[in-house]
């Protein structure tokens, strides 16, 4: 089962058309990659080849 981890400040920011963009600080608290293909994603998945490249 994953966990869930609170919201802190500095996990997310709103992009310019309103999306919650979660950062790099809170994928790396959450301990695992989603494979959503996330713009911080500090573990490097490649949506496009399905594949982690870190």
């Amino acid at each position: 089962m994953k966990k869930i981890i609170p919201i802190e400040e500095g996990d997310y920011y709103l992009t310019p058309e309103g999306y919650r963009c979660f950062t790099e600080k809170y994928h790396l608290r959450r301990g695992y990659c989603c494979q959503s293909g996330c713009r911080h994603c500090p573990y490097g998945y490649n949506k496009k080849t399905n594949s982690i490249n870190k």
